[in-house]
């Protein structure tokens, strides 16, 4: 990446050494296992092959240019924005950015990242229609000495500018700036009027058309990408990026053929008991001297903490990990899960993206709300190449889509079908039956 952008000719944002690559996670914790991933890229004498920096909550701005920046939607925002009150940091670095990878890609366009994630995606493709243009418009063939991002100071924030504004800094660039940019070049008397004509046809038909020369490649990587539905991930994506290229994998939205499921229906009176049944059994067990690692997954911190106590009651090593556990503390807990093994009882927030390899069984002990959460619980076992067990624990309330995704598997079909990725499983069965209730209507 680094040689090729280096050896470019052209404009001077082509000949810009201060290119790279941002990566955005949805939180810090992926920011940091991505930064490890990174810095491990190294030559044969064990030198990191990538300046990476990290920018999240808990880490400040970078003092040099870096090949890779790390960070979290919010946190970059602040940094844009709050801390750069005059924008000139803000320019700068939407100015060299080369590549844009959102890992995590569907969770960053839902929820609470969407409006933060479209703010800055945004600003890229602003700036790529006005680099695109201002090409057009003038032939800057000379590098000019741009000076780095890094190098532009943070101000401390007033109480209105630590603010992130709802207003995006959107695509529709204003038409004072179209006029004022036709009018500088057509003001141009050493050109031709034959060539001042072309450049202006071609400046029109690109402003028309809504097309540009891009500068700037976005990578949305994502083990799930649902889009039935107007609002959904995947189709956001395909209309603001018609022409995007996309590279799915064999079993998108579908189980991984290397996982063994056992379904297991349990009312109050016997939760408990499937449950460290469960725990104790050596479906997931690992071949050698690997140790045994399992997840149990819960809907809610109460649960797991529950969870937590009943294991440790039962005398089974165990570890806890949610969101109300401290940073370090939870850390820790992984550190150990994945050096040690153990039964590690967590919600979802350990469903998506940590990399603790040899995961030999999950547990759902309460059902996953939705596809995408089931697909990421199951999805923590069976990686790599090898085989993993999965324990799933249902109740009556969750029998008929049990049913409509094990049906989805059993027929090779996307598991997407069965249930929306933002509606619970009891909400798809209030609607289902109020469908069924009104048909008998009609037909009675």
């Amino acid at each position: 990446m680094k040689q090729k952008d280096m050896k470019k000719p052209g404009s001077q944002i082509e000949r810009s050494m201060h290119k790279f690559a941002l990566i955005l996670c949805p939180n810090p914790m992926l920011c940091e296992q991505v930064t490890t991933m990174a810095n491990a890229l190294c030559d044969i004498h064990g030198t990191p092959l990538l300046k990476v920096s990290i920018v999240t909550g808990g880490q400040g701005w970078p003092i040099l240019p870096p090949d890779i920046v790390v960070a979290t939607p919010a946190a970059l925002l602040n940094h844009l924005f709050a801390y750069d009150p005059k924008r000139r940091r803000r320019n700068a670095f939407v100015r060299d950015v080369k590549y844009v990878v959102y890992d995590e890609a569907d969770m960053l366009l839902s929820g609470g990242f969407e409006n933060q994630v479209m703010r800055l995606l945004n600003m890229f493709r602003l700036e790529e229609k006005q680099l695109s243009r201002s090409q057009v418009e003038s032939n800057v063939t000379e590098p000019v000495d741009c000076k780095p991002w890094t190098e532009f100071e943070a101000q401390e924030p007033t109480t209105q500018d630590g603010m992130i504004s709802d207003s995006n800094e959107g695509d529709n660039s204003s038409d004072a700036d179209d006029s004022e940019s036709e009018a500088e070049f057509s003001g141009d008397e050493q050109s031709g009027e034959k060539e001042r004509n072309k450049r202006n046809r071609f400046v029109d038909w690109l402003r028309s058309r809504k097309v540009y020369t891009r500068s700037k490649q976005y990578i949305f990587a994502a083990a799930t990408l649902p889009e039935n539905g107007r609002k959904t991930p995947g189709a956001v994506l395909k209309r603001i990026l018609p022409d995007a290229k996309w590279v799915n994998g064999l079993f998108l939205h579908r189980r991984n053929p290397r996982l063994h499921q056992k379904w297991v229906e349990v009312d109050e009176s016997t939760q408990v008991e499937a449950l460290l049944n469960a725990v104790n059994d050596d479906a997931g067990a690992c071949d050698g001297d690997l140790p045994k690692k399992t997840l149990v997954f819960t809907n809610s911190v109460e649960s797991a903490d529950a969870i937590f106590r009943i294991l440790k009651k039962a005398e089974i090593e165990c570890l806890c990990y949610h969101r109300e556990i401290p940073s370090e503390e939870r850390m820790r807990a992984l550190k150990y899960f994945e050096d040690n093994g153990a039964v590690l009882v967590c919600t979802d927030s350990a469903a998506r993206g940590l990399d603790i390899r040899n995961i030999s069984h999950v547990i759902q002990a309460e059902f996953a709300k939705s596809a995408v959460d089931f697909l990421h619980r199951v999805g923590r076992t069976a990686r790599a190449g090898q085989s993993g067990a999965v324990t799933n624990l249902y109740t009556k309330a969750n029998r008929a889509l049990v049913e409509a995704v094990r049906q989805a598997e059993a027929a090779g079909l996307s598991v997407e079908g069965a249930f929306s990725r933002k509606r619970s499983f009891r909400n798809k069965l209030k609607k289902n039956d109020l469908a069924t209730r009104v048909s008998e209507c009609h037909q009675s």
